[in-house]
């Protein structure tokens, strides 16, 4: 790997805070060498306007002409592991803000061509088109102030799992199957949970074009000692508490979360929110009721609330979600709803501003490598950027 010219980094050198941030965050790297090339990385992303094609990085950074090369090597060929930069990320977000969540969020990434690792066709509901692509699942840790990416797995199509030339050609580890969406949201939560440094907070996902998915993931999370707030389908199958079942699969008891808030009283409750969007307080009317869950052995031993906005004029409610949170006042439940609306929107700032989409390698080790530099640079400008009061290991980049 070329040298990295610090001199030629003038940036770099003025805002000492982006070299120390990654000496901390990136100093497992064993080499001093990798450790400049990730702050020029972040760097790189930081300030690159446009497209963050690994040629604009160099460019921007006036790095040299070999620089390009230095950093496509660095992200798609040079073998370091991700996991420990995600661990950092995830105890900055701790020190920083009041982490109130564990945040899911989607990201649906373009791809030209079949080569590149995961690459898939997906059909986009928001579009209604078909698309070539990568499909990333992140958890953030979201506080009212910010959703930081702290972990990404990357899902890959069944047919991937025995394309055995394809997967040597994109390095794919041999432990890393095909999985269900759900399942790599409890491989994330089980990956970070040993490494955070706080008590366990909520799991929020949306899985309202999942028909089980959403009940599956409640029950699976809730056996871990973790809580959850997740959207479901209004057809998901529940049975109010307090009902009786007269046998296990029968529909004796069973109603659909959305027949079930329907029914209940339009008076429903009356809650005050704050819209993270624009800040202005709102009055919601909210309806909630207390579940079981059916499945196949059976009505789930836990109770769940559900619950939805009620819409002004209209006996339907909104989006419903299913939570483990069953004491809590409902207005108290509102701001881990909104965390799902702020992770949305961050994934949509790290994919037009921080690069996230922009890889341009094909291999399974690059496209995490890109995806834990880019969620760095965007906790770097979220959390540490002209605040002076994170006091980073004064360590000399040699």
């Amino acid at each position: 790997m070329t040298e990295l010219q610090d001199h030629r980094l003038p940036e770099l050198i003025a805002d000492g805070s982006i070299t120390s941030y990654a000496e901390t965050v990136f100093g497992h790297l064993r080499r001093a060498d990798q450790r400049r090339w990730a702050a020029a990385y972040v760097l790189g992303l930081l300030t690159t306007p446009g497209r963050k094609s690994v040629k604009r990085l160099a460019a921007q950074l006036h790095a040299g002409p070999t620089a390009a090369q230095s950093l496509h090597q660095f992200a798609n060929a040079s073998p370091w592991e991700w996991d420990p930069a995600r661990y950092e990320l995830l105890r900055l977000a701790e020190r920083r803000t009041r982490v109130r969540a564990w945040t899911v969020g989607v990201a649906v990434l373009p791809k030209r061509g079949n080569h590149s690792c995961g690459v898939h066709q997906r059909f986009e509901r928001a579009t209604g088109r078909t698309v070539n692509c990568q499909m990333g699942i992140g958890l953030f840790a979201s506080s009212d102030t910010a959703h930081i990416p702290v972990d990404w797995r990357l899902r890959l199509p069944k047919e991937w799992d025995e394309d055995a030339e394809l997967r040597a050609r994109t390095r794919i580890p041999d432990t890393v199957r095909h999985c269900s969406p759900t399942e790599h949201v409890l491989h994330l939560v089980d990956s970070l949970a040993p490494h955070s440094g706080r008590e366990p907070v909520p799991v929020v996902a949306d899985t309202s074009h999942h028909p089980t998915s959403g009940a599956h993931l409640a029950t699976e999370l809730t056996a871990r000692g973790r809580h959850s707030v997740i959207a479901v389908p209004h057809g998901l199958r529940v049975v109010p508490e307090g009902q009786r079942v007269l046998a296990p699969g029968t529909p004796d008891g069973v109603l659909t979360a959305g027949r079930l808030l329907q029914l209940l009283s339009p008076k429903g409750a009356v809650s005050a929110a704050v819209d993270f969007r624009h800040g202005a307080p709102r009055a919601d009317r909210l309806v909630s009721a207390l579940v079981r869950l059916p499945g196949r052995r059976g009505v789930s031993p836990g109770v769940y609330r559900v619950f939805a906005r009620r819409r002004p004029g209209s006996p339907g409610v909104g989006r419903i979600w299913l939570t483990s949170l069953v004491n809590p006042r409902l207005h108290d439940l509102l701001p881990l709803v909104q965390a799902h609306s702020g992770t949305v929107s961050a994934l949509a700032d790290l994919t037009e501003n921080y690069g996230l989409r922009d890889f341009e390698g094909r291999s399974f080790p690059g496209w995490h490598h890109h995806m834990t530099l880019a969620s760095a640079a965007y906790a770097y400008r979220r959390l540490v950027a002209g605040d002076p009061a994170e006091q980073w290991p004064q360590r000399r980049i040699a």
